[in-house]
């Protein structure tokens, strides 16, 4: 007999019972059949209502939570489903940022146990059973039918073509920026990867893409026009995109080409700090305006600017400043590097932390000479790491404890608590911010760590 559910981390310690990629365990084959089998038993929960579906290397959840953050400004229920969390199970399935009941995340638990048992030990096609991103999807997808929800928001996991979050047929399909990444399971080449990402793409669905290089941009236009999905391309529809960057948003200003999608400029103020960020806003405000014409400019205006997403840029501490962000690919952590230095300027503090199958070489020659002193460790005991790789990426001599400010080699811990503790130290006394960056995991200790220290 099972003890029922009380609240999502009783459900989350369930769904981590099962097979988990994000522990670093070795995947089985990408499929859908396992997924799919799932949802027919639940009665295809992901048809509870329209939804908008997107991959992409970065900016993918900011953009997700800008939509979602529109949606709830017009007076939507929008589900939103993301991954990894940073702390809180609770951030992977939610109201846009509002978390549901404990009662309705235990029912919904309840719901999915009762299917899994019913299906029994080896009983998903191929003899086997389903990994812990499948059993997430589909309980997230229970939680939005039960919560009656008018629109969902969803994040892939990992790839697109095979993802598990593919079995919805989405209203509309978002394409952010493509990096390589993940290259073991998604391949080696841009055209590769994003040929993964495009995997979501369905026939005669509208695809709105961020900006790409030439041969992502390629792979995407060919899948749509095979597929018949009209592509919106956001460079070709903005006529102009200004972006003010400082310590607290970015306030920016969007002019779109088509006056009858948009008769005037859209200006707001975004609470997510970077010029990416004004990108992912206008990618967002596309999407909806196309995919649910009856939104006002006010309202996406609006969402926009209420629009939060944890440990993209987010400011936890004030003295010393700490900013976590979970960039982990080369051109985010850029993205990242630059954004801080625009609003603390050069030489400050960094914290890096990076999980095994990052490209940690192409990371550290982009943030080893912005800042005056470097801390290195893992992100966490729940992600596998590499620590070889990281040293040797940004050093291979660590430096000493007594080495002078400003000294370019690395101080390494194996222990991320003592590594934050350092890093603090040192910003205290030299009264410089720091900068925790190359994972989500990173940023989900360190909260962790400051919120039983009650410091957040």
């Amino acid at each position: 007999m099972h003890e029922p559910f009380e609240n999502a981390e009783d459900v989350f310690r369930y769904l981590d019972s099962f097979h988990n990629m994000e522990r670093g365990i070795p995947a089985r084959a990408f499929r859908l059949d396992r997924i799919e089998k799932l949802a027919e038993a639940a009665g295809f929960p992901q048809r509870c209502c329209p939804s908008v579906h997107a991959a992409g290397s970065k900016g993918k959840g900011s953009t997700c939570a800008m939509i979602a953050s529109i949606l709830t400004a017009a007076g939507k229920r929008a589900g939103l489903y993301a991954s990894p969390h940073v702390e809180d199970f609770r951030e992977r399935i939610n109201l846009s940022g509002e978390f549901f009941s404990d009662a309705s995340y235990a029912a919904a638990g309840e719901e999915l146990r009762a299917l899994v048992d019913r299906i029994g030990p080896g009983g998903l096609p191929g003899g086997e059973d389903p990994t812990f991103f499948e059993l997430c999807t589909v309980f997230g997808f229970m939680a939005f039918r039960r919560e009656r929800c008018d629109a969902m928001v969803i994040e892939t996991g990992l790839g697109g073509r095979l993802d598990a979050t593919n079995i919805i047929d989405p209203l509309a399909v978002v394409l952010t920026p493509i990096e390589l990444e993940h290259t073991e399971y998604l391949g080696g080449t841009i055209p590769l990867v994003a040929a993964e990402k495009a995997g979501i793409i369905k026939r005669g669905r509208p695809v709105f893409a961020a900006a790409q290089t030439a041969e992502a941009l390629a792979v995407f236009r060919g899948t749509a026009a095979a597929l018949d999905a009209p592509l919106r391309y956001l460079p070709d529809e903005t006529e102009s995109l200004d972006a003010e960057v400082d310590r607290n948003g970015t306030r920016m200003r969007v002019v779109f080409r088509d006056r009858s999608l948009f008769s005037r400029p859209l200006v707001t103020r975004l609470g997510l700090v970077g010029e990416i960020q004004a990108r992912n806003a206008a990618l967002a405000a596309l999407c909806v305006r196309v995919s649910f014409p009856e939104v006002t400019d006010e309202q996406i205006e609006l969402g926009l600017s209420r629009a939060a997403i944890p440990a993209r840029f987010e400011r936890v501490l004030e003295d010393p400043v700490l900013v976590l962000d979970g960039a982990h690919t080369e051109r985010s952590v850029a993205f990242a590097a630059d954004s801080f230095q625009a609003a603390y300027g050069k030489g400050g503090i960094l914290l890096f932390a990076c999980a095994a199958g990052k490209d940690a070489d192409a990371m550290a020659r982009i943030l080893i000479p912005s800042f005056s002193a470097i801390f290195l460790t893992v992100p966490g005991a729940y992600r596998k790491a590499d620590p070889d790789a990281v040293r040797r990426a940004f050093s291979a001599t660590p430096a000493s404890a007594a080495a002078p400010v400003g000294a370019p080699a690395p101080f390494w811990f194996d222990d991320t608590a003592e590594a934050l503790e350092a890093a603090l130290s040192r910003a205290r006394a030299l009264n410089l911010p720091i900068l925790a960056v190359g994972s989500f995991y990173l940023a989900g200790e360190i909260k962790s760590w400051l919120r039983g220290k009650g410091r957040v």
